[in-house]
């Protein structure tokens, strides 16, 4: 997943304290040129009056790898919030909801409410999310479902979960309309 970041040396602190993520590598450091040439542009689909800066690699842990962008220049905007178009929010699975909201808090980004329970086909025993702010503003789910949840009934297959789903752990069916 790519981030693009104000200040990437801060945003992998953030990411390191909140989310245990590490550095695997500098794709371009701060000390390179910025890169802003009109073939930049073109390929990144980025204003001509802004350039890539650092790029950094991070890895969470047993998750998905996360690219940090830093661009310098002018045209650059806020983060976008969950009703812009466009990729709405990062969510990220985790097996203490509680425990990994304490490190987001304490690393420096905001709760946007107390953690709620997934409701409907996502509902189940402990099944939990919350969103938060990154320091920059970006929208982070925290979300934690240890209990396996009704979709699985009448879905064509699961979304990633951390553990196998035996079918003798579903739920009990329940009559659902098929969309179609």
């Amino acid at each position: 997943m790519g981030v693009t970041v104000p200040d990437i040396d801060a945003a992998t602190a953030f990411f390191a304290a909140a989310l245990d993520a590490v550095v695997l590598y500098d794709v371009r450091c701060r000390t390179e040129e910025p890169r802003g040439s009109a073939e930049v542009h073109r390929y990144l689909g980025i204003p001509s009056t802004m350039a890539q800066g650092a790029i950094r690699m991070l890895a969470l842990p047993e998750g998905p790898g996360l690219e940090l962008f830093e661009y310098l220049g002018p045209d650059q905007r806020f983060a976008a919030a969950p009703s812009d178009l466009g990729w709405q929010h990062l969510a990220l699975y985790v097996d203490d909801l509680d425990a990994a909201l304490d490190k987001v808090e304490r690393a420096g980004g905001l709760r946007n409410s107390d953690p709620r329970e997934l409701r409907g086909v996502e509902a189940g025993e402990g099944n939990r999310f919350v969103y938060t702010r990154t320091p920059w503003g970006s929208t982070l789910e925290l979300v934690s479902y240890p209990t396996p949840q009704p979709y699985l009934l009448t879905a064509p297959r699961a979304k990633w979960a951390p553990w196998p789903t035996p079918a003798d752990a579903l739920p009990e069916p329940v009559a659902a309309p098929i969309p179609g």
